[in-house]
């Protein structure tokens, strides 16, 4: 249900399990903190999902079980945030509740038309990880992050770039393609150069 595959150097992660709305589990979230904590040997690490759905979150089950405030989903921010890598997310559609977290924490983030976000932790009675209304805040600010938050509000692909939330949105067919552009000069430049950059900014 987490597929990796690598092209030299880049590194692409799919979450595959489109039958559920690519919902995650405790074994995939497990599984993608591997790969995260397993990516310094990258040079550009893409996550994206299979299907029209990028991710509903945690798999209601799992979530009622107790996933839904697991450090799984902490540890794979903090993972994926401390990569010295070009990290992106290339979001296939909608992002909702705890997936939130992975997107957050890349340095990129673009998104099918289609996309739609939402993050309902109010509704449903659970805090969002501790990372995530700090990060949600820094890319759009406090009161849309309260507006998302507080006030279950789902904001369409347009919204999303008209706030910072995502850099670019495109049809979906041409998402492997802008990751391909977006990518490239890291991946041509050397390792260290790269890691420098990530470093500065």
């Amino acid at each position: 249900m987490i597929d990796l595959t690598k092209d030299g150097d880049l590194w692409t992660v799919t979450l595959n399990r489109p039958d559920k709305a690519n919902a995650l589990t405790e074994a995939m979230l497990e599984k993608l903190v591997d790969i995260a904590q397993d990516a310094s040997a990258a040079r550009c690490l893409v996550l994206t999902g299979a299907g029209r759905v990028f991710s509903a979150g945690a798999d209601l089950d799992a979530a009622r079980a107790g996933l839904a405030t697991s450090d799984l989903w902490e540890r794979l921010s903090s993972a994926i945030a401390d990569l010295p890598c070009l990290t992106i997310s290339a979001l296939n559609g909608s992002l909702a509740g705890g997936a939130f977290g992975m997107a957050l924490a890349c340095d990129l983030r673009i998104c099918a038309r289609h996309a739609r976000f939402f993050y309902p932790v109010m509704k449903l009675g659970f805090l969002p990880q501790p990372s995530d209304p700090q990060r949600l805040r820094d890319l759009i600010g406090p009161a849309r992050t309260k507006m998302i938050l507080m006030g279950g509000e789902k904001i369409d692909a347009d919204t999303a770039l008209a706030w910072g939330l995502v850099d670019r949105v495109v049809p979906q067919d041409q998402l492997r393609g802008t990751v391909d552009e977006l990518s490239a000069d890291t991946l041509s430049a050397s390792p260290t150069h790269a890691t420098a950059i990530k470093a500065m900014i």
